[in-house]
């Protein structure tokens, strides 16, 4: 059984070191004056869902009034702007259309406008089709939306910025440390680290970022109202030749995702992604066949896709907190009178905009903790 008397004493323990993990070391090392340590399974920063996704500056017009996906996405979208900006993170404000091929497909675009109003999104509105090909002369459509406030950003870069503040700042990463267990302790929260060098620390507070992990890391803790996990991988395939489009093109969203949508790296070079792959355990290989549905998705939008001009690039799983069938639900961020437990918050179902809303994500788990 863990004991207080065998271990270290520390003030601070967030458990994962991707892009929110980090976001949130940082914030309790600089703003709060916390010292941190960060406890990260893997060998390196950012390894999971943080470095395989579609690395998109959200606006947040998708996601309903007053949950936390469009508090979080729209105040984020500016915080991480402003901290690319000064931090020297690439990023470009690229600019998005979200398309409709049909007139039922229109439909859903006003719903979507109207959300990004109430939202408060910046600079979004409906154009007609002839305005986008205007903009876009590959494209296919009867009506678009023109997001402005929508970007990419290089995502290792941001994640060294976030680590290079909270280390500054006294934050330390032990790699290679997954927690195995734990429990609420007289004085604060026993965590059991494993990996080569085992380790056992008693913290005032603890945050749970674990990614796909939080679920069975917050389980383990013994902490209440942990939802159940699922995993939803998203495939993307590259694009072979030149890039049609100078902008982000998203189709109207689908169930669990996005559609298969347009995008661009910070070099220019043009990606397809991510699809729908309800999956019962971890795995990265894009399987070649699923290209097929790919092309039929995309020539709605841009019929002048060739044959053979897609190859598979890489996957992502989204940590999913509902079943296949059941409605897409909001993040879930417990603070202490959820988890049970003072000074523990614990993360769940952070994917898009996870990377988006980082900072704000951060700023909220710090005012929940106190």
């Amino acid at each position: 059984m863990l004991t207080e008397t065998a271990a270290e004493r520390v003030d601070c323990v967030v458990i994962g070191a991707g892009v929110v993990g980090l976001a949130i070391a940082r914030h309790l090392a600089v703003t709060a004056g916390r010292e941190v340590v960060v406890l990260e399974a893997e060998g390196a920063i950012g390894t999971g869902i943080s470095s395989r996704n579609s690395e998109v500056i959200h606006a947040g017009m998708y996601y309903p009034a007053g949950s936390l996906k469009a508090r979080l996405c729209v105040a984020g979208n500016a915080m991480l702007r402003d901290f690319a900006a000064s931090r020297g993170v690439p990023f470009r404000m690229a600019g998005k259309l979200i398309v409709a091929t049909d007139e039922a497909e229109a439909a859903q675009l006003d719903s979507i406008l109207d959300k990004g109003r109430v939202n408060g999104v910046e600079g979004l509105r409906a154009i007609s089709g002839a305005e986008a090909r205007a903009l876009e002369p590959e494209l296919n459509c009867v009506k678009a939306l023109l997001s402005p406030a929508t970007g990419i950003i290089d995502s290792h870069a941001l994640m060294l910025a976030l680590r290079g503040d909270a280390e500054e700042r006294g934050a330390a990463i032990a790699f290679h440390a997954p927690v195995t267990g734990g429990r609420c302790a007289e004085n604060g929260i026993l965590i059991q680290a494993g990996g080569a060098e085992p380790m056992t620390l008693l913290a005032r507070s603890v945050v749970v970022a674990a990614g796909l992990s939080s679920p069975g890391v917050a389980a383990s803790l013994g902490l209440r109202d942990v939802p159940p996990a699922f995993l939803c991988k998203g495939n993307y395939f590259g694009l072979t030749g030149k890039t049609p489009f100078s902008r982000l093109v998203y189709p109207v969203p689908v169930a669990a995702g996005l559609g298969v949508h347009f995008t661009l790296d910070l070099g220019g070079q043009g990606r397809f992604g991510p699809d729908v792959e309800w999956i019962d355990r971890e795995d990265y290989v894009v399987d070649p066949r699923r290209g097929d549905s790919f092309y039929a998705a995309i020539r709605r939008y841009w019929p002048g896709l060739k044959d053979g001009a897609l190859e598979p690039a890489y996957a992502g799983i989204r940590p999913k907190i509902q079943a296949p069938d059941q409605p897409a639900r909001d993040f879930v961020i417990h603070g202490p009178a959820e988890t049970g437990a003072a000074g523990v918050a614990a993360l769940y179902g952070i994917e898009s905009p996870g990377l988006t809303s980082c900072l704000a994500i951060a700023r909220h788990v710090g005012e929940l903790l106190g």
